[in-house]
């Protein structure tokens, strides 16, 4: 299990879109699953919270998740996204923030946190994150627009 990971994170490289998209969703579940099925549940029934627009309800069931689970990567990533959806974007940057320092190949969060900077007009520091979400899933389509975008902005 241990080595599962950085095989998935690997096969991101590969020239196979096939390939990659078979890693991505094993990392995303992976990244749900962390923190064993109790938090998985509780994760999922917030993300449905989210889909249903009851963003209140949402943040109190993130933020107990994370009470529960401080070291739960996903659940800090759902709360930053829940945080950006809302156009709180500096607690959603910090929550992005946090979850990469919990899992450093969070490529979710690291697109997060250049979609934060970029929501700030803060291109430059929009940039890194966008170039640091493509070193882990170099072909990840919507990175490299938004990173054209912001080296648009800086010229």
């Amino acid at each position: 299990m241990k080595d599962e990971p950085q095989l998935f994170y690997q096969q991101l490289h590969s020239p196979d879109p096939h390939v990659r998209e078979h890693a991505t969703a094993q990392l995303w579940q992976l990244y749900f699953g962390a923190a064993g099925p109790e938090a998985e549940i509780r994760l999922l029934q917030a993300e449905q919270t989210i889909e249903s627009g009851m963003y209140d309800t949402a943040e109190i069931w993130l933020n107990d998740l994370i009470s529960d689970f401080p070291n739960f990567a996903e659940a800090w990533n759902r709360r930053a996204t829940l945080y950006y959806l809302m156009k709180n974007y500096i607690a959603s940057l910090a929550d992005c923030e946090v979850t990469t320092r919990l899992e450093p190949n969070h490529f979710g969060a690291w697109h997060g946190i250049g979609l934060n900077y970029l929501a700030l007009g803060k291109y430059d520091a929009a940039a890194r994150a966008f170039k640091r979400a493509l070193e882990i899933q170099p072909f990840a389509e919507t990175n490299q627009q938004l990173l054209a975008q912001c080296l648009t902005k800086l010229n």
